[in-house]
């Protein structure tokens, strides 16, 4: 339905049911929303990690989170997200008896990415790499990290800088330093990452439904209305 009617005459509609003050808080966020990164997480075993790296990616203003579930299933920890999935694009990989990480990096080559394998002993530092392209940041589970696969078949790899003796962080920080020290130097940089006039069209409406009671009943007495 939403095909047959242009999407912003049905934003249009659904504003009036939104607060002022919401409105101009999805706007300041849609401004500071790319794609130019994305993060992906490799069999993540405890579930409170991986709603942490959400919440995180969330915060920082990255819209696409990628779950590779070959071995572990994710469940959604909502004490750690706090609504943070709410927001977000979350994409699962997890075609039953299959090894779902090369689906999901052929799938994210196909959207232009290039594939960043994070591991201790990698050669490159995560503050050398190139934004000029979409970037795919992928990280392992809590015991073993990336499988070997992984690190076979992603374009880079790159790694944290640690001084110390404990060669070794928490998930979410690794996360949180790797998106920061990227997303920091997009924000300042000429690169175009931020999203397109339709992302921000379908993200907003989206976004709009999800801040509404009922807003699917609305929106059929709007299309309803219209015909």
């Amino acid at each position: 339905m939403t095909s047959e009617v242009n999407t912003n005459d049905i934003i249009n509609h659904l504003s009036q049911f939104i607060s002022e003050h919401k409105r101009k808080l999805i706007e300041t966020v849609l401004n500071h929303r790319t794609r130019h990164l994305t993060l992906v997480l490799e069999d993540i075993y405890q579930s409170q990690n991986a709603s942490a790296v959400f919440r995180t990616m969330e915060c920082f203003g990255v819209q696409d989170v990628h779950l590779i579930e070959n071995h572990t299933t994710y469940r959604i920890n909502r004490r750690v997200l706090k609504g943070a999935d709410k927001w977000l694009t979350i994409n699962h990989h997890n075609q039953y008896g299959a090894n779902n990480t090369p689906s999901c990096f052929r799938r994210l080559r196909e959207n232009g990415y290039k594939i960043l394998a994070t591991t201790p002993d990698a050669p490159n530092s995560i503050r050398d790499v190139d934004i000029s392209q979409k970037l795919a940041i992928v990280m392992g589970n809590e015991l073993h990290g990336l499988s070997e696969l992984a690190q076979e078949e992603a374009d880079l790899k790159v790694n944290i800088p640690m001084e110390g003796f404990t060669e070794s962080l928490n998930l979410s920080v690794s996360a949180a330093i790797c998106t920061y020290e990227l997303m920091s130097r997009m924000r300042t940089s000429s690169v175009d990452w931020q999203l397109t006039k339709q992302e921000r069209a379908e993200l907003k409406l989206i976004w709009y439904r999800k801040s509404i009671k009922r807003s699917e009943l609305i929106e059929k007495k709007y299309l309803q209305s219209i015909r």
